[in-house]
């Protein structure tokens, strides 16, 4: 019988295996963690007061009917008048005004819980508007409408039409902003009373304006018409109250690269890449060229490819020259592969169906090891053959027979003999 383990022993590897699976799991076993995103910016002050608020007179209308409705009306107005403004019902409306994830009004309504129980018991009636005392005239954390910042300045435009009606005023009804009006599309100016660029006055009166657009060329003008214009889009020229599209490539306002050509565009140009035959070209294409590109030629008004085929290039034995776009490239002949930087004839395998053979040769006329066949999964290391890319680095040739296909067997035996030729 086997001996039982030591008691030490047991406890130690109860102990060793209780604190591993405690330990957290690797990375790879761990949950990936979502992609971090940038938290929404937080709510002014101000805009968590006035949905406090807002909360608040809601929970006042939820409360104001709350368990009553019986039919005994005299009773309902004695109870209804005492429940109206109790305590009781201010807790009720309290413990609903801010939703559980609304960390800021939750934050706010603790530190303002004293003044709403204030107003509650004694400002009601001097002060119905909650909003006004508790978040402007209290907290200062809120402006009258149409003003802004700390002072509760009036907006451009006046109190009571912001940016004219045309824009919002920054920071409006809050302690914050600068007061800068944010203009509609078409309407600019401090207080957006007037047309921005693009778009002239089709109305106007002591209150009221409207601001339609240009002609699509205009910058200003004194109507819809392409005859209207008075002040041109960048890339337009004023001619006899029309805009008319400046060509960029005939002047010096063009700037593109020594291998690119100018297109001009409606009131802009574009650079596009010259032909691959061009070095520095007027326009597209091969006829268009300032000067030719190496490996190409001028062939009356064009830039051809050269044939370097046809001159004697590739001076290595067994190559032949194949033409490229702008070059040549030097590839073995048909028959031939490359091996070691020379071309050298293939060899097929002798035609044997249960056996494949890998054979490799030392070329005679250099002092180098070369590959005369071999099978593409062994190499001849030492005096073996193994898994790899065929070599061999010695003056003798080694034959791999391998066993039958059909029998499913591995490599046979290994042998040599000494290299008395190419062959």
């Amino acid at each position: 019988m086997a001996p039982r383990p030591q008691r030490g022993l047991l406890q130690a590897l109860l102990w060793g295996l209780s604190f591993f699976f405690s330990l957290p799991g690797p990375v790879w076993l761990q949950p990936s963690l979502p992609p971090q995103s940038s938290p929404p910016p937080e709510p002014h002050p101000c805009h968590t007061c006035r949905a406090l608020v807002d909360s608040f007179n809601k929970g006042l209308e939820r409360t104001i009917r709350d368990n009553f409705g019986g039919g005994n009306t005299a009773w309902e107005e004695e109870k209804l008048s005492k429940y109206k403004d109790s305590e009781t019902r201010l807790v009720e409306v309290l413990e609903g005004v801010c939703s559980k994830s609304d960390f800021e009004c939750h934050r706010l309504l603790e530190l303002s819980e004293e003044l709403v129980e204030s107003w509650w018991f004694h400002k009601q009636q001097e002060a119905p508007d909650l909003f006004q005392w508790l978040c402007s005239d209290s907290l200062k954390l809120c402006c009258p409408s149409g003003t802004f910042g700390p002072s509760c300045l009036p907006c451009p435009g006046g109190t009571e039409r912001p940016c004219g009606g045309y824009g919002q005023c920054e920071g409006e009804g809050t302690r914050g902003g600068s007061g800068h009006c944010d203009c509609q599309a078409g309407y600019g100016g401090e207080a957006c009373g007037q047309c921005g660029l693009g778009y002239f006055e089709a109305e106007r009166n002591a209150s009221h304006l409207v601001c339609s657009a240009c002609f699509g060329s205009c910058a200003r003008c004194s109507g819809p018409e392409e005859s209207n214009c008075l002040q041109c889009k960048k890339g337009w020229a004023l001619h006899h109250l029309k805009c008319v599209d400046i060509d960029e490539c005939g002047t010096e306002r063009a700037n593109c690269g020594a291998d690119q050509f100018c297109v001009n565009t409606e009131g802009s140009y574009e650079c596009r890449d010259c032909a691959k035959a061009c070095l520095g070209c007027m326009g597209a294409g091969p006829g268009r060229c300032k000067k030719c590109s190496p490996g190409y030629q001028q062939v009356g008004s064009k830039c051809l490819d050269v044939d370097e085929c046809e001159t004697e290039v590739c001076p290595g034995e067994n190559e032949q020259c194949e033409n490229t776009e702008g070059g040549y490239r030097c590839v073995c002949a048909e028959g031939y592969q490359q091996m070691e930087g020379i071309c050298v004839k293939e060899q097929i395998p002798d035609a044997v169906p249960s056996t494949l053979r890998a054979l490799i040769y030392l070329a005679p006329e250099t002092t180098q090891c070369s590959r005369y066949y071999s099978h593409p999964h062994f190499t001849y290391v030492g005096t073996k053959m193994q898994r790899g890319e065929a070599g061999l680095c010695g003056k003798q040739v080694a034959e791999l027979a391998f066993g039958s296909r059909k029998s499913g067997s591995g490599a046979g035996l290994i042998h040599s003999r000494q290299a008395s030729s190419r062959r």
